[in-house]
This record gives structure tokens, C-alpha cells and sequence, in this order.
């Protein structure tokens, strides 16, 4: 959760002035949180509340914990999301948040892959990851691309953090998802903004895998311009899973978080334990 967050934070002041490099300042006093870091951690927050009031946790057979965590989720969204109206919500899910009786609205938003990088990190098998995806995803982001972004990162994330290569990953991607016969400098100077998942999750997914570190891939998914902070929140989530994150930029993202969210992500930090490494969610996989 936390590379989304640095992402997020990152990115937030190139959303609507493209920033075609690699070249610059990681946090400014211009960076902030947004709509992407607020809506991943009341994912978190859902999840954990799940588990407390379900008890032991339940395998992908029990329908009543699905259900449970589904409406936790629109609690939690909309509990956490109306303390911060203007944090950068779009329109159609402005509208969602604030209503009385919130429904999906056939969204394929690229809102659905940004928010759901809690889910990658406490699920125990890939079939888990993809059906706690939908779950999460379908409250709002119904539409078939919608679910299909977050399914993708879900996945890719799930497999960064239980030892696959990134070869691994891109086969998964490609044989399920999107296919990834592209590189960023090759599609850099035409790359537009786009808020679907069609046109954010790819090149987040490609943003990850060319990189070499953390920092690389936050860096790299930036100057692709854009939707920059959702691209480089996507792309931040499976980094941190596969690299986990330099202490020094840890450090620096966290002090962007109010108190309140603050509570939020240390409360997630225990919940899952030394970031989701080596905790007691993870597998025991092959490692290359």
C-alpha cells in the first residue's frame, strides 16, 4: 500500500502538466495526497475490519465474509472519502461517495486499479487475489475494464511479493490481461492523459517492469505524463511488492499523511506486519 501512496504523492503535481523525464525532484512542497492514497487506505481499512468482525480468516468458498467485506467497503469509502471532498475525486464517483444509496455505475475508471493495491498484499493464492478484486472493485468500478485493471494489478502485485520474476509477471499479464508489446521511451512523446484502466494499467504494469529499483519505476511511470499520480500510484504498488521501499523516501511520503490517515496506514502496518513481507498472509513460493 505504501508504494501506491508514494506514487500518488509523487505524481500529484504533474496531473495536469505532463513532466516528460525522469528528471526531477521526488516530493515537493507542491506534491499532496489525492483521491488515490485516501481511497487505498479506506480499501485497508475495510479489509482489516473485515477480518476483525469475520474472525478467522475465511477462504474464497464463504460467501458471507465477501459479502461482509463488499459492504465494508462502501462504508469505509465513503466514510473516509467524505472528510476529504477535494482531494481530487472524479464527477461520476464524487456522486457515488455522497450518496445516500450508493450503486455501481458500470465505471472502468482507472480509480478501480489505484485503490486496490491493500487487496495484493493479504491475499494467500492468486484465485484469492482476483476473486477479493472483484469484490472490492464491483461496488463502484462494475464495468467489465474496471474490474479487469484491478484484477491485473492485483495479480501482478500478489506475484511480486511471493518471489515470481518479472517474466513471470509480464507472461501472466499478457496470457490474461493486457498484452505489453511496448516500452515507455517508444510511446512517451505521443502518450496522452487517460483515466480508463485500458489506457493507465498497461503502462503502469510496463512502468514496473522496465525499472531496476523503487525509485526507478515511481520515476519512469511519471515521465510517461498522463494521469501521472494514478499512473505512478499503480505502478508504486507493484514496485514496493517486488522491491520493497527505501527507508529515506518512506520517511518523507508518510510526513504528507494528516494524522487521521496516518493512523489509518500504521494500523495496516501491524495488521499485516513488516509491510506485507514475511507476513503471515505470505506464501511460501519459488523464489529465482
Amino acid at each position: 500500500m505504501l508504494g501506491a501512496i508514494i506514487g500518488d504523492i509523487a505524481g500529484s503535481r504533474f496531473e495536469f502538466r505532463s513532466h516528460k523525464s525522469k528528471d526531477f525532484e521526488l516530493f515537493t512542497d507542491e506534491c499532496r495526497v489525492t483521491d488515490d492514497s485516501i481511497m487505498t487506505l479506506a480499501v485497508a481499512k475495510a479489509i482489516m475490519e473485515t477480518k476483525r468482525k469475520a474472525g478467522s480468516y475465511k477462504n474464497d468458498s464463504d460467501s458471507a465474509y465477501y459479502a461482509l467485506l463488499e459492504k465494508l467497503t462502501i462504508s469505509y469509502m465513503q466514510k473516509i472519502g467524505c472528510k476529504y471532498p477535494n482531494c481530487g475525486f472524479g464527477g461520476m464517483f464524487s456522486q457515488w461517495l455522497f450518496s445516500d444509496d450508493p450503486k455501481p455505475y458500470n465505471s472502468f475508471g482507472n480509480g478501480a486499479a489505484m485503490r486496490i493495491s491493500p487487496v495484493g498484499f493479504i491475499v494467500k493464492t492468486e484465485r484469492e487475489a482476483c476473486r477479493l478484486a472483484r469484490v472490492v472493485t464491483g461496488v463502484s468500478h462494475n464495468h467489465s475494464e474496471g474490474i479487469k485493471g484491478a484484477e491485473a494489478t492485483t495479480v501482478a502485485i500478489f506475484m511480486a511479493r511471493n518471489g515470481f520474476t518479472k517474466d513471470e509477471i509480464k507472461e501472466r499479464i499478457e496470457r490474461n490481461y493486457y498484452q505489453l508489446n511496448f516500452k515507455i521511451d517508444d510511446i512517451r512523446d505521443t502518450y496522452e492523459f487517460n483515466e480508463t484502466c485500458q489506457g493507465t494499467v498497461p503502462q503502469a504494469i510496463q512502468a514496473f517492469l522496465e525499472s531496476t529499483s523503487f525509485e526507478g519505476a515511481i520515476r519512469t511511470a511519471i515521465s510517461l505524463g498522463g494521469d501521472s499520480d494514478t499512473l505512478a500510484a499503480i505502478t508504486g504498488s507493484i514496485a514496493e511488492a517486488y522491491y520493497g521501499v527505501p527507508k529515506d523516501i518512506k520517511e518523507k511520503a508518510l510526513n504528507y499523511l494528516d494524522n487521521y490517515l496516518r493512523a489509518i496506514y500504521d494500523e495496516w502496518s501491524e495488521f499485516i506486519g513488516d509491510e506485507g513481507t514475511g507476513s503471515k498472509f505470505k506464501l511460501l513460493s519459488k523464489q529465482n
